[in-house]
């Protein structure tokens, strides 16, 4: 269900600052109007609209105000508060027709269009039952009365729009870890042995038993004396060498290769069919027996 707030604010300075807040806290430029007047009632050359100023291009109810400030403008209201509320159409209208901005949200939810009505008086939107009392109208005699905004719910225009969207494809690249190498160094011990020939000596002692005459010799060797014959023996000795036998080094290197990406994306297509009045359609039937350029 659709909902309307708007608000009328003294300047066009004041109502454009109004509009910055509102897009500031959220709201859409295409679903925020401000049509400006002049003092004598006519409306202001340029109505803007969305992003960009142009000349009554929307067909929103705001800028059906800014098309005329005849009695398009007691219309405008007359539509949006319903043909019962007089007193409220009047002051707005009259409010309106001194000079005033008015700004007009189109707001998506109950919740969305009390946010825009509070965002609107807290800008300076003007009580519209002070500034009506001032040129004899009556009071609103709404729920909101004394406030500078108005809401309403409900079918307010006849306008609508379709949203033409076209997905467009984005094809990047993001890297992924896919393998690697990892080298990890370790101590084992195994066992190893060699063959090895080891010499000693060993002192013989031998005794003889001899009798014979000492000669003279003997009798030189008859003193006292000490021989002394020593023994050896090899022993085996081990000792280790550290000798580096293998070198092992990492490295990478960069290849590369051609993908093609082949995807759907879709767009909203758009047909426009003519609605001929149906009058017209019977008198431009050839068939049609009334139609005098109809083949005989």
């Amino acid at each position: 269900m659709a909902h309307t707030v708007i608000g009328v604010f003294n300047t066009a300075a004041e109502a454009q600052r109004a509009v910055q807040q509102l897009e500031q806290n959220g709201f859409q430029r295409d679903y925020v109007d401000v049509a400006p007047f002049n003092q004598t009632g006519a409306s202001g050359s340029n109505y803007t609209t969305g992003a960009n100023t142009s000349t009554n291009t929307t067909g929103t109810r705001a800028e059906a105000v800014a098309d005329n400030a005849g009695d398009k403008i007691g219309n405008f209201f007359s539509n949006l508060f319903g043909g019962d509320d007089d007193n409220t159409t009047r002051n707005y209208s009259n409010v309106v027709r001194s000079g005033k901005s008015l700004v007009t949200v189109h707001a998506q939810s109950a919740s969305e269009a009390e946010r825009a009505r509070d965002l609107l008086d807290d800008l300076g939107a003007v009580d519209v039952d002070d500034v009506a009392s001032q040129y004899g109208a009556g009071t609103t005699g709404n729920a909101y009365a004394g406030t500078g905004t108005q809401a309403t719910t409900g079918q307010t225009d006849q306008t609508g729009s379709v949203k033409v969207m076209e997905e467009q494809l984005q094809v990047g690249k993001r890297v992924e870890q896919t393998g690697g190498v990892r080298v990890r160094s370790r101590i084992v011990e195994r066992p190893v042995e060699e063959h090895l020939r080891l010499r000693e000596e060993h002192v013989n002692v031998e005794r003889h038993a001899v009798n014979r005459p000492a000669t003279e010799a003997d009798f030189n060797a008859f003193k006292e004396g000490e021989i002394e014959i020593t023994e050896s023996a090899e022993r085996a000795v081990v000792g280790k060498e550290a000798r580096v036998v293998e070198e092992i080094s990492l490295g990478k290197e960069v290849t590369e290769r051609e993908e093609t990406i082949r995807d759907t994306v879709r767009k909203t297509e758009v047909d426009i069919e003519q609605i001929n009045n149906p009058t017209t359609n019977t008198a431009n039937d050839l068939n049609n027996p009334n139609n005098p350029n109809r083949n005989v």
